[in-house]
């Protein structure tokens, strides 16, 4: 008789199928209204096996959320590092992959904050903006004149505060301004429109 642990083995398909049932719940109904028999239930497997790969929920939500954040800053990578594109194309480029990527995964940025203050050490950030491409390009127009002279800082600050903070502050927007997910959504979807030219705005030579 094939034991439990040989049985759960020859099903090597039964933790993708854990992980991709919570990345489907964690992003509809947030990680407090996702319950672990939700996970099991969408799954197609038992609550058991759940916790035989995972443990917990919390344990699950934190594997799910690194690699989020994982997949997330290889995108951003790709962006940066194109020599082919332009330096105002990736300000485009930049804010519609982030707030895209964060409508899929909108608890990410407060996950992201909590770790950061807790256990700064598990977040992949082995990279640095500052050394990208889009940055040599950013020193670039500043030499010609075309933008003004500023910390490249403020420009990052400015791309992410402008995009990510809107989800940092979701819970808050949605109880006290009673806004519904449906006109969440939209908002966002306006700001893949907006924030580029606000932060493109700041850049302009003032006369």
């Amino acid at each position: 008789m094939m034991s439990q642990k040989n049985h759960i083995k020859a099903d090597g398909s039964a933790e993708e199928k854990i992980k991709v049932a919570a990345r489907k719940l964690f992003t509809q109904k947030g990680f407090s209204a996702t319950k672990t028999r939700d996970i099991a239930t969408e799954a197609g497997i038992n609550l058991a096996l759940l916790n035989y790969y995972f443990r917990s929920k919390e344990k699950l939500f934190e594997i799910i959320m690194l690699e989020n954040i994982g997949h997330f800053f290889q995108g951003v990578l790709l962006i940066v590092n194109d020599e082919k594109t332009s330096f105002y194309k990736k300000i485009d480029l930049l804010v519609d992959f982030y707030i895209s990527r964060l409508i899929d995964n909108p608890d990410v940025p407060l996950f992201v904050l909590n770790e950061a203050r807790n256990n700064p050490e598990t977040l992949p950030l082995q990279f640095n903006l500052m050394n990208s491409h889009f940055m040599k390009q950013f020193m670039e127009e500043i030499k010609r004149g075309k933008i003004q002279k500023i910390n490249p800082n403020h420009l990052m600050v400015n791309i992410l505060g402008l995009t990510i903070f809107p989800f940092a502050a979701r819970p808050m927007m949605k109880k006290i301004r009673n806004i519904s997910d449906d006109e969440f959504h939209s908002l966002m979807l306006e700001r893949k429109e907006l924030v580029p030219v606000w932060i493109k705005l700041t850049l302009e030579i003032r006369k």
